[in-house]
């Protein structure tokens, strides 16, 4: 399914055309990402976020209106096909499936050897 919209013509369009887009299904269609429903009806929060963070990413957006439409739709397109063969709970975008992840613990050897009875210091290297 697409259906593309017209390219803003300046910014205070664009801003004001994002401002309006509520679903995942308002942001595929307006920036003219073909998509399927299916995917879209399981992962629309996943999509929006991943796309959000894609945004967060970048150092510097282009100045005009034209590139920076395509941009975002090149990241919005981007989200969107992480979830063609993936699924949320692979993908982790919200904590909540990041949260029973193993957690990596550094311990330095003066502080194990700290620990340790002052007989058993006398024998450590």
């Amino acid at each position: 399914m697409t259906e593309t919209t017209a390219e803003p013509l300046s910014m205070d369009d664009f801003d004001t055309d994002l401002e309006q887009l509520e679903s995942a299904e308002d942001f595929l269609h307006y920036f003219g990402v073909a998509f399927d429903p299916a995917v879209v009806h399981v992962n629309r929060l996943h999509i929006l976020q991943r796309f959000h963070d894609y945004m967060a990413d970048i150092e510097e957006e282009p100045d005009g209106v034209r590139a920076r439409y395509r941009l975002y739709a090149d990241l919005l397109r981007g989200a969107y096909q992480d979830f063609v063969c993936s699924d949320a709970r692979t993908e982790k975008v919200f904590r909540v499936f990041r949260m029973q992840e193993p957690k990596q613990v550094t311990v330095g050897l003066d502080d194990l050897l700290a620990g340790l009875p002052e007989a058993a210091k006398a024998h450590a290297p």
